[in-house]
């Protein structure tokens, strides 16, 4: 079996994570041409430059991201199997996941894993698009694509939109449409989209990448579009519209893990009309080299179980 010197790998991962040979040589407590020496010797054997550097500025070369790529996996699951024979039996994970399904439906579910499997350790980064799929990112994924081939991938949510205001503003929809003699709840009757585009409309850029395409989704679904005269009021993110229909500015466009918890149903009125599927999947994915892994199978079964019990899910997936 023919390696490269063994005790550069860890030095070329850590200067690479950092993208600094000075901060490298302060993690592994080490001096700075040591660092230096193990790196030049790890390029020397590969016949390879790992990095450029110029001046101040170190970046990896596509061959250095090439090899970064493969070898972080396999320290880390050197570490992984050592820890397990040295009989250490917490797991030290990273989770990208999207910055809304973190905030709405991930984080207030964090104490229940915390009770289970108190020998999970999950660090969260969050993401506002999709990430990368790279063990320099994290070590597993909350992600809506599945394009890499090195990935294993479990399904947690269909993604559907449907309206949503807060409960003053639906009390002031019902007063302006003459609903009042109606009865609330299971028995009110369906609002057509003409009712619903009267009110302000809060739309959400993020999902459809264009000013109002999640209402001219919503609206096409039913073979129509958004009237001329409707207000429409714009934001970046999910999140935002959702405050600004707590606060009675209007309607937005929803999903069901952003109305997880009993809090927010008591907050927020599902209007009486049509959903929307974006065609968007929200998998858990993990690289399939770390399979085994068994903190990642138990934040998998973790994350399915949830997604079942709070229906993201069915049974079957």
């Amino acid at each position: 079996m023919k390696l490269p010197p063994l005790k550069a790998l860890p030095v070329f991962e850590a200067v690479a994570r950092l993208n600094s040979f000075s901060m490298a040589a302060q993690e592994l407590a080490v001096s700075q041409s040591a660092v230096s020496h193990q790196i030049k010797q790890l390029e020397t054997y590969l016949g390879e430059k790992l990095f450029w550097r110029s001046g101040r500025t170190l970046t990896l070369t596509d061959e250095g991201r090439q090899y970064l790529d493969a070898i972080s996996t396999a320290l880390l699951q050197i570490e992984r199997a050592s820890e397990q024979l040295l009989g250490h039996e917490e797991s030290r994970l990273r989770l990208s996941v999207f910055s809304s399904f973190a905030v709405r439906w991930l984080v207030p579910r964090l104490p229940g894993l915390q009770r289970l499997h108190p020998q999970v350790e999950l660090a969260l980064e969050m993401s506002s698009e999709n990430p990368v799929l790279s063990d320099r990112v994290a070590d597993c994924f909350i992600t809506i694509h599945r394009d890499s081939p090195a990935y294993s991938y479990e399904l947690l949510y269909v993604e559907r939109l449907f309206p949503v205001c807060s409960q003053d503003y639906w009390q002031r929809i019902r007063r302006e449409l003459g609903r009042e003699a109606a009865l609330t709840g299971r028995d009110e009757p369906a609002m057509t989209t003409a009712e619903i585009a009267r009110f302000p409309l809060l739309s959400i850029h993020s999902i459809y990448d264009k000013a109002a395409g999640d209402w001219e989704a919503w609206f096409r679904n039913v073979n129509e579009t958004i009237p001329s005269g409707a207000r429409v009021q714009h934001f970046s993110h999910m999140l935002l519209a959702l405050e600004a229909a707590r606060f009675h500015q209007g309607i937005a466009l929803t999903n069901d893990y952003m109305l997880s918890t009993r809090k927010d149903s008591e907050e927020f009125v599902r209007l009486p009309s049509h959903s929307l599927v974006t065609g968007d999947k929200f998998y858990f994915a993990w690289k399939t080299s770390r399979r085994r892994e068994r903190g990642i199978q138990i934040l998998r079964r973790w994350l399915v179980s949830e997604a079942i019990e709070g229906g993201l899910r069915s049974e079957v997936g």
